[in-house]
């Protein structure tokens, strides 16, 4: 089989998986686990981290992120690219459903630990709901999209590939962590954000 269509084939699967894993946050089948995961990152990571974790919630911000996302298909200068950017507006638009119809409320505000480093104009989302992440999903999107696109270069050499790969991972794990940590959103909502992002910009593989 193709690759291009074995990896189209794969985010669709990981997309009927976020389906699923949404009806069973709306479920309540993730209450203790949720509150659990929260408690053991902030009784572990010191405070020390907040500034470093508040920065992190910058980078992820829908500003920033949809900025480098349009750059870098300017720089592709791929008429196709415009589906990348129809799969971007997507994510959005099912975020912006679940943060809606989602039954799922955000940590309370004593575990709340974000410092407001810079204040973007507010376009992001903002709703009694938290599920899911937008900051996890525009983390997998753009991360998986750039993974994409290196990993077919012919110009970049294969260690410099695996640095790249590597920088790209250790970014979305300090992301998805960040979210919990600072008492953003929820294990839940993070999960259900990757799921969401990775699903859509592995579809995506047939833009690029």
């Amino acid at each position: 089989m193709n690759k291009r269509l074995l990896i189209f084939f794969l985010g669709s699967s990981v997309f009927l998986f976020f389906v699923v894993f949404s009806y069973l946050v709306h479920k309540d089948l993730f209450t203790q686990i949720d509150f659990d995961m929260t408690v053991k990152l902030q009784d572990n990571i010191s405070r020390r981290f907040d500034g470093i974790f508040s920065f992190f919630s910058e980078v992820g911000s829908f500003e920033p992120v949809t900025i480098f996302l349009l750059i870098l298909l300017l720089i592709r200068r791929k008429l196709k690219g415009i589906l990348v950017l129809v799969l971007y507006g997507v994510f959005h638009l099912i975020e912006i459903y679940g943060k809606v119809f989602v039954n799922h409320f955000p940590p309370p505000e004593f575990m709340l630990r974000t410092e407001r480093l810079i204040e973007f104009p507010q376009f992001h989302i903002r709703t009694e709901n938290s599920y899911p992440s937008g900051h996890a999903g525009r983390a997998l999107f753009v991360s998986l999209i750039l993974m994409l696109l290196i990993g077919d270069s012919k110009k970049i050499p294969k260690t410099m590939k695996l640095f790249i790969f590597g920088a790209l991972t250790v970014y979305d794990i300090v992301m998805l962590v960040s979210r919990v940590y600072l008492g953003e959103h929820w294990f839940s909502d993070v999960m259900g954000g990757s799921f969401l992002g990775a699903g859509l910009a592995l579809i995506g593989i047939i833009a690029l």
